[in-house]
């Protein structure tokens, strides 16, 4: 952004706001001191700050305004937001560089195959099931934004990683990008897929679980049907905070096909019971969230009921190491785990404060003495 605009950005938030804020001193009348203030810990200022939110008038007219200026004018919208072109909206965790990201890409790696190595002395499978990034399946709609020079390398640098340590980890990009002529397999304004995206992916992982591996119990028979098409406003629609005054400068919904998965017929054994699962299911909210029905298209193409140990916004690695440490897994240990990892995760940090520092650290050395950490360059 030149200097020019720049200064004229200043000067149009000074006029926005100007007016609105002088008008705001007036409710300063209202405002009745604590008994006893403090200017010393700053709670008179906390207190005065605290009245002047509640009592700033058109304050969501002010967001509005600035939200329509940045997007008109700019093109961007809250941090966080990437906005592409044809109403398309993208996560800047998919272009931005990370801090330290190549140091917990590595750590994060050796993780990954210490959850291989403790599931191996149960002798249970792994397979990885890695979701490209939006702007890797949907390039032609960033517009002039590119990822950097970290995330353009993380899809074949993962696959990589894992390929040389040994864990099943099929191309799911491929497939995808077969599909999205007929369907699209992301949604435009979610970081999430679609629940075409999702059986596409299913399809792809049960076609490799079929050909590498016997599933113990007899075959059964899931169906999937679309119980509804309804509009669906993004999650990354949050980053625009354009409604209600400029709701119609907002991209157009997308339009989600829901779909649901049944057993095609009863029995007097509970299909969907967490006895004697074959196959577990651990990642994201692209696994968690019923919206995208991902378990459900796994059921129905692995032909075998599963249990859905995945969890919405804590990362995929959080809902695993929770995994390796449940009553479930030491109770009902199932034949094969499914791993949804979306990519853009890995060179991220995560939040381990409930897990023990020590087990943590003996599970990534575990992973390092495996050599996968070394396997990523």
């Amino acid at each position: 952004m030149s200097r020019p605009i720049k200064t004229l950005y200043v000067v149009l938030f000074i006029l926005l706001l100007l007016p609105v804020s002088l008008l705001a001193l007036t409710r300063l009348a209202d405002y009745h001191m604590p008994a006893k203030p403090s200017v010393l810990n700053g709670s008179l200022a906390k207190s005065i700050e605290h009245h002047y939110d509640e009592n700033f008038p058109l304050k969501q007219a002010g967001i509005n305004l600035w939200a329509a200026l940045e997007y008109l004018a700019f093109g961007e919208g809250r941090s966080g937001l990437v906005v592409g072109e044809d109403g398309w909206l993208y996560s800047d965790e998919e272009f931005d560089p990370v801090a330290d990201g190549q140091r917990q890409l590595r750590d994060n790696l050796a993780l990954i195959r210490g959850v291989q190595r403790q599931l191996e002395e149960r002798d249970i499978q792994l397979l990885l099931a890695i979701v490209p990034a939006k702007t890797r399946l949907y390039p032609e709609h960033t517009g002039a934004h590119q990822p950097s020079a970290l995330q353009r390398s993380l899809y074949p640098r993962f696959h990589r990683a894992v390929r040389n340590a040994g864990i099943a980890a099929p191309d799911l990009l491929g497939p995808l990008q077969a599909a999205k002529s007929e369907a699209p397999m992301f949604l435009r304004t979610d970081t999430h897929w679609t629940p075409q995206g999702a059986d596409v992916t299913a399809r792809a992982l049960s076609d490799v679980v079929h050909s590498a591996m016997q599933l113990r119990g007899e075959p059964q028979q899931f169906v999937t049907e679309t119980v509804q098409t309804r509009s669906h406003q993004g999650d990354l629609t949050r980053f625009l905070p354009l409604a209600p005054l400029f709701e119609s400068l907002m991209p157009q919904a997308d339009r989600l096909q829901q779909r649901e998965t049944h057993a095609a017929e009863a029995s007097g054994d509970d299909l969907f019971g967490d006895s004697d699962l074959p196959v577990a299911l651990v990642g994201t909210s692209y696994s968690a969230n019923p919206s995208w029905n991902f378990a459900g298209a796994l059921r129905e193409h692995l032909q075998r009921d599963l249990a859905n140990y995945a969890e919405e916004g804590g990362g995929p690695l959080v809902p695993m190491l929770k995994y390796l440490q449940s009553e479930e897994l030491k109770n009902d240990p199932p034949q094969l785990v499914i791993w949804e990892f979306p990519e853009r995760y890995l060179p991220m940090t995560s939040d381990f404060t409930d897990f023990d520092p020590q087990w943590l650290a003996a599970l990534k050395n575990g992973g390092e003495r495996q050599g996968l950490a070394a396997a990523s360059h």
